[in-house]
């Protein structure tokens, strides 16, 4: 017997602030995949970012709640990206929160 998740992990986990934690991993996996493209060692990593190399070990290894929002989205202003916030109408069936990469 299956049953059809929700697209968020975290909500059909039950977990309290499940939208918030779903947009943290969404940015975390971008930081992940332009960090992976970058080909950079975890040295040259903690440089880019400010900060240290444990911390970068935890990044590289997707333990993204272990950084706020902000401190994510830090991380993409420091890998030069550029970060836009759209605001929209909430439509029935759909995530508050939605995060995109653009190539």
């Amino acid at each position: 017997k299956f049953e059809e998740g929700s697209g968020n992990v975290f909500a059909d986990l039950g977990l309290k602030d499940s939208d918030e934690l779903y947009a943290r991993a969404q940015i975390g996996f971008c930081v992940h995949k332009i960090i992976n493209d970058k080909n950079l060692k975890q040295r040259e990593i903690g440089a880019v970012l400010g900060i240290a190399q444990s911390d970068v070990s935890h990044l590289m290894n997707g333990h993204y709640s272990r950084f706020t929002t902000d401190k994510l989205l830090d991380f993409l202003k420091r890998l030069d990206r550029k970060v836009t916030i759209r605001i929209a109408p909430h439509k029935a069936g759909e995530p508050y929160q939605e995060i995109s990469l653009a190539s």
